[in-house]
């Protein structure tokens, strides 16, 4: 006999005892519909459930709630209950139902006229007017932007990402075992690689598929946690625009784009749960704009022990942490294979437009340029995060020279973690 939607409910709310497992959860057939009951409401039934079980979990004891909740979604699939409770904020302006159990999702008003139609066209952007920006109740600074890229001008950003950025006297994960000499070359002797992956599966990695961070501007270091002063590039002006129109948008005139971490990840890759909290000025927002294939990103509290709130990050989505949420935990758990295989997002498919305005930042992107760019996202996902590490008229503090060792337990940026490689943890050495 089918179970019904009251069956599912009491095993979810049993679950302290056992009674639900995973492959209950993630069980599609989770119940029937009832004589004059709804599709939608057998639907929220279900999603109900979902989060239910959620909370039940995040309040085990033992392991803290962040990291069990990390593992649970490292684990999720796309078309099951697993995802009933990740907000979507591509549907936010459709969904007339908050979902149970998760924080209300409420628009955020932009500042229209502080980035002319003009400067954000510059950058790709649609006019801010044209933006959809949301807030999730509980935290406040917290701002998301759904794609507000126009058609086809996400592909300009990719490929600074994979082509430009990844060039010297940028900084990389492959550079602890590499010659700069070696490294100069990423892109071109990628393109050969990428070229010939459909003819050949089991060829070696490509340069740009074992690229895992690329730092800007002022250069992070991973060892210290820190910014210095005589560590430090120029920092792209393209990517330095775009970004204080964005902050614009969101009401922090005057940012200055200081330093930037680009991270690659591959279908297997995950972010560790960290704070970023290196950088000098916490009243500066920090940027986030993620390209290729979707992830499920974890927003936290101040402690580990707060249950995380779940959420899609979708080609060209944007997202700003200031204020209160500058400094929670988040981590990225999980990025989701497109659910037709290895395919490119459907905003990734339009190509940039043949004519850009005269003072326009973008760059035309060939055919055979964007070709080793999209035979990459379709299995792989690029985030770049920007922020302002100094106050306006503030320097580096003086800091007597020592050696500095690695503390693996103190707060700050992670790196990337591959579930395949052979240990498995949330922070890795540089040469990850």
């Amino acid at each position: 006999m089918a179970r019904t939607v009251e069956t599912a409910m009491l095993k979810v709310n049993d679950s302290r005892t056992g009674v639900v497992t995973r492959k209950n959860l993630r069980d599609p057939d989770l119940g029937v519909l009832f004589p004059g009951q709804t599709a939608r409401s057998f639907e929220m039934g279900k999603m109900a459930a979902a989060v239910a079980s959620l909370a039940t979990l995040a309040a085990e004891p033992g392991e803290d709630a962040f990291r069990r909740l990390f593992r649970f979604y490292r684990q999720s699939r796309r078309g099951t209950a697993d995802l009933g409770g990740v907000i979507d904020f591509s549907e936010a302006h459709v969904a007339r139902v908050p979902k149970p159990g998760v924080p209300k999702v409420v628009r955020f008003h932009l500042n229209v006229s502080s980035v002319s139609e003009h400067d954000a066209c510059r950058a790709g952007l649609q006019p801010v007017s044209k933006w959809q920006a949301y807030g999730l109740e509980g935290y406040p600074g917290f701002i998301f932007i759904p794609n507000p890229f126009l058609p086809g001008c996400q592909r300009h950003w990719v490929k600074q990402c994979l082509k430009l950025y990844s060039q010297k006297p940028n900084v990389c994960n492959l550079d602890k075992h590499m010659t700069k000499e070696e490294t100069q070359g990423l892109w071109e002797q990628s393109k050969e690689f990428l070229r010939s992956k459909e003819m050949n599966k089991r060829r070696p990695r490509s340069l740009l598929e074992r690229l895992r961070w690329v730092t800007l501007g002022y250069h992070y270091n991973w060892d210290s946690k820190k910014y210095s002063a005589d560590h430090y590039t120029p920092f792209p002006s393209d990517l330095a625009f775009l970004s204080e129109q964005v902050a614009a948008a969101c009401g922090f005139q005057g940012f200055q784009a200081e330093a930037g971490i680009l991270n690659y990840y591959r279908l297997d890759s995950t972010l560790g749960i960290h704070v970023d909290r290196s950088e000098l000025d916490h009243s500066k927002p920090l940027l986030s704009f993620s390209f290729g294939q979707s992830a499920i990103f974890l927003l936290g509290g101040l402690k580990r022990d707060e249950a995380p709130t779940a959420m899609f990050m979708h080609s060209g989505d944007i997202m700003v942490m200031s204020g209160f949420s500058r400094l929670l935990n988040h981590a990225v758990p999980r990025v989701l294979p497109h659910p037709d295989g290895e395919c490119l997002p459907r905003c990734l498919e339009t190509p940039l437009p043949a004519l850009l305005p005269s003072d326009s930042l973008l760059e035309p992107c060939s055919v055979e340029d964007w070709q080793v760019c999209a035979t990459y996202l379709k299995t792989a996902r690029v985030n770049m995060t920007v922020r302002q590490v100094l106050a306006t008229g503030q320097d580096f503090p003086l800091e007597p020279i020592e050696e500095t060792k690695r503390d693996t337990s103190a707060d700050g940026l992670c790196h990337l973690d591959d579930q395949s490689s052979p240990v498995k943890r949330v922070r890795l050495s540089s040469d990850s």
